[in-house]
């Protein structure tokens, strides 16, 4: 796993990226990427046009959404629209 944790420290870097840290505090925060995947989901997309989108697969698309419906606290896609 280090090995792992450091190729991508390497790629952030290299990309002037940077993890964002996780505590307590950024549980309920959303990521950059599930801000991105719920923006298109609000414009009407299907899980496989927001893949297709962002050279995701729909698996990690439906994963990211399952994390964001957890975060917000909402059960359907619907919901994303009424959230500022």
């Amino acid at each position: 796993m280090g090995a792992f944790a450091d190729r991508a420290a390497r790629e952030l870097l290299a990309t002037g990226e940077t993890a964002r840290k996780r505590t307590v505090e950024t549980t309920s925060e959303l990521t950059p990427r599930e801000t991105q995947i719920v923006r298109l989901a609000r414009e009407g997309l299907t899980n496989k046009e927001i893949a297709g989108r962002l050279y995701l697969s729909t698996r990690t698309v439906e994963h990211h959404l399952r994390k964001v419906f957890a975060k917000l606290g909402i059960t359907s896609r619907n919901q994303l629209g009424s959230l500022a």
